[in-house]
């Protein structure tokens, strides 16, 4: 999917000194990004319905333990 994407100028010129060193393209570059984030996001909602279910299940074991 094409998308257009303005960024502030120096943001730009961030990218492209980060692409330049890294040998690829400023578009690969923020495509990479933001896979990297994507997955991140989707880990940290794992962990974070992980640690849900745990409070729900076990959360009363949890607050005795903490006051021990």
């Amino acid at each position: 999917m094409a998308m257009t994407l303005r960024l502030p100028e120096e943001l730009d010129k961030k990218i492209e000194e980060i692409a330049e060193r890294r040998h690829i393209s400023k578009h690969a570059l923020i495509a990479q990004s933001v896979e990297q984030f994507v997955r991140e996001d989707e880990e940290r909602r794992q962990v974070d319905e992980a640690f849900d279910y745990a409070f729900e299940r076990y959360g009363k074991v949890i607050e005795r333990l903490a006051d021990a």
